[in-house]
Formats: structure tokens, C-alpha cells, sequence
């Protein structure tokens, strides 16, 4: 008799849980018909068509800057400085005076050696004269001839001596931070000052090896660097290639020549290079910021005509399109497939937007995108 009133509690309890159930669900889907007939009020945005372009083909590196001709000047011979005829950072010519050393003795034994000459060309000049009447033997002009040309020798050894203490500027260029001082005894080798010729200037950079069939000697370069004001390119050319390609890397080496009037490039610096090919390359072009980036895939929105019952004549709406990207070149990125030329897509604003909603297009206030931006001052 107790089991009956349990059995019809249990079957009570279970007939309100259904019940309760059974209005949750009708609940939800009430609330899911209301989403789905719920539309969201259009989204004003940027647009632009996808744009067929032409794109330079460049191959980039980065190029360490050398001097077509740099040395760091040092002395000879071992001697004290007498005279420094130059300034630190100033230009010199090929030839122009630099640094003197003492050369007191090379002076003096440079006098009596010439007057060696002098007496030894006399006796030849006589010897010759009496060889011909027969009153020498000819080994006395042979020992005449000799003799002056031992004196010579002895004569020109000095002379370069005090040329060697003499030092001049192989070639013209700027000058470096003087190393020495008046008076200071320079020993053999000892560094003087450092001599750069910075016009033009060359710069290495390495290329792959898969790259080589594309180079040759006068293709132009065009190099930047954080050295130059903001958006000054220097153009120059390829001038030498490396016959052999590095083993360990697989790249070759290439220099090219770049004028350096102003002399901004300096040895030592980095820059980027960009080789520029004959060929040119057909893309199809859209803004960056027109992009949706996401670890799957990229994709863009493209404003379509609104279609189905109730849309306006002017109404758009955008479909998510996925599309594979290539380069990036200033504001704009190349599609390689997924969207057609003329296509309008969304250029701001696309994290905010949802397949199928709703737009208006609003050109007014759209950013102006360039190939080759420049950096303004605020």
C-alpha cells in the first residue's frame, strides 16, 4: 500500500520536470527565430575596387657600404714628426702633403752624394774624351762609368728615404681623426690617419644562387637607408659579380656603385638594397587594411547588390570571400587568387563585419593609399 503513493509522487515529479523542460525549449527556440528574423542596421564603410597593376620586379638585400679605395695612412720609416700639414675630417687631394718627418741626415748625406755624382760624371766625361785619342785604356772608362752609377744609386736610395718620411695622400678623399702628434717618434707601420675616398661608394650585398640568372652587371639598385633623410633613395648599378658562390650559404656576391656627392653613406654603414629587373609583374591589388587576417586563412568582404524579398534598390550587403595574398608593397597587397579585377571590397572597419550584413558605402573619409608612402613630421 506505501509503494502506490511513492510511484505516483515519482510520476508527478517527472510530469513537472517535463513540463518545466518543455517550456525551456519552446524558450530558446523562440529566442533563435527572433535572431535569425533580427537583421543589424547597416555598417557604413570604405570601399575600393581590386585594381589590375603592373609591380616592379625587385629582388631585396641588405648591403654593407665599402670605399672604392680606403686605407688607413701609416709610416714607413721609423723618424720623429716635425710637421702635420693636415686637419682631422678635412678633404685632400692625390699628392697633398700630410705628415713630415725629420729628415735632417737624409738631407746631408743627400748633399754629399750629389756632390759624389758631380765629381764621378766629371771623370767619366773626361775618361771619355781621352779614349779617344788613345791616352786611356777603355777599363778606365769603364771604372769611371761605374763609379757614377754607384753614385746615382747611392743618391736615388736617399732620395727615397726622404720621400718615404714625406708623406703624401695616395689619392683624393676625406681624411679621418688625426692618430699622431708634433714631435711624436712614429715606428714602422704606426698608424697616421685614416684616408677614405667616399664618391662614389660601393656596397655588397649577397643574392641566392637561384637568383643569378637574373643579374649582370649595370642592372640598377636603388639603396635606403636609416643614414639618409626620411624617403631619400640613391640609385646606382651593379658593377662586379663574384665568379664563385659561397659554399656554406649558396649565395654569390654582388657589388654595385652608388654616387655619394654629399657623402652620407659612409663605410661601415648598412643598408637595403633593392635590385630592380627588367621584367614587370601583372598583380591585382587591393589595401592591406582590406584584408582580414586570421591563423586559417585571409579573406576580404566584397560589397554586393542586396538580393531577396524586402531589399532596398540601393541596398548592399558584403560576402566573405577567402583569397590567397602575395607581396606587400607600401599600402596595398597582391592577391593571387579569390577575387576579381573590379571587384569592390571593404578597405576599413573589416573586423567588424559579418557575411550577408548590411552596408553603406562612405567614401569621404577614406584614407589615401600609395605604392610608396612617405613619413611626414606630426
Amino acid at each position: 500500500m506505501r509503494i502506490k503513493p511513492l510511484v505516483l509522487g515519482g510520476l508527478g515529479l517527472l510530469l513537472v520536470v517535463g513540463i518545466l523542460a518543455g517550456i525551456y525549449v519552446l524558450m530558446i527556440r523562440a529566442m533563435i527565430t527572433q535572431g535569425k528574423q533580427q537583421k543589424l542596421p547597416p555598417e557604413v564603410v570604405t570601399a575600393a575596387p581590386a585594381q589590375a597593376q603592373s609591380w616592379e620586379s625587385l629582388i631585396a638585400a641588405v648591403g654593407s657600404l665599402e670605399a672604392v679605395q680606403g686605407v688607413v695612412v701609416s709610416a714607413e720609416l721609423p723618424a720623429k714628426v716635425v710637421a702635420i700639414a693636415f686637419e682631422s675630417g678635412t678633404r685632400v687631394k692625390a699628392g697633398d702633403l700630410l705628415l713630415q718627418q725629420d729628415i735632417s741626415t737624409e738631407t746631408a748625406q743627400l748633399r754629399a752624394a750629389e756632390a759624389a755624382v758631380a765629381l764621378a760624371r766629371i771623370n767619366f766625361e773626361r775618361a771619355k774624351k781621352m779614349l779617344v785619342t788613345k791616352v786611356v785604356a777603355e777599363s778606365s772608362l769603364d771604372n769611371a762609368e761605374a763609379q757614377l752609377k754607384q753614385g746615382q744609386g747611392q743618391a736615388d736610395a736617399i732620395r727615397a728615404a726622404i720621400a718615404k718620411k714625406t708623406i703624401r695622400a695616395p689619392f683624393s678623399g676625406r681624411l679621418g681623426i688625426r692618430l699622431v702628434n708634433l714631435g711624436q717618434i712614429l715606428k714602422e707601420g704606426e698608424a697616421i690617419v685614416s684616408l677614405q675616398a667616399l664618391d662614389p661608394i660601393l656596397v655588397n650585398f649577397l643574392v641566392p644562387q637561384q637568383q643569378l640568372p637574373q643579374l649582370h652587371p649595370g642592372l640598377p639598385v636603388r639603396i635606403t637607408s636609416d643614414a639618409l633623410p626620411a624617403g631619400q633613395v640613391v640609385a646606382g648599378t651593379i658593377t662586379a659579380l663574384n665568379p664563385d658562390v659561397d659554399a656554406a650559404s649558396r649565395n654569390i656576391r654582388v657589388q654595385a656603385t652608388v654616387p655619394n656627392p654629399n657623402e652620407l653613406l659612409r663605410p661601415g654603414m648598412y643598408g637595403n638594397v633593392a635590385i630592380v629587373l627588367p621584367q614587370q609583374n601583372p598583380i591585382l591589388a587591393i589595401p592591406a587594411t582590406a584584408v582580414l587576417y586570421a591563423p586559417y586563412s585571409d579573406s576580404v568582404f566584397i560589397v554586393e547588390a542586396a538580393k531577396g524579398e524586402g531589399a532596398g534598390k540601393d541596398a548592399m550587403v558584403v560576402r566573405q570571400q577567402f583569397v590567397r595574398l602575395g607581396e606587400k608593397r607600401g599600402d596595398f597587397v597582391a592577391v593571387l587568387s579569390g577575387l576579381k579585377p573590379e571587384e569592390t571590397v571593404v578597405t576599413t572597419g573589416v573586423f567588424k563585419l559579418r557575411n550577408g550584413q548590411g552596408v553603406v558605402v562612405d567614401n569621404t573619409l577614406a584614407p589615401e593609399f600609395k605604392l610608396a608612402p612617405q613619413i611626414k613630421d606630426s
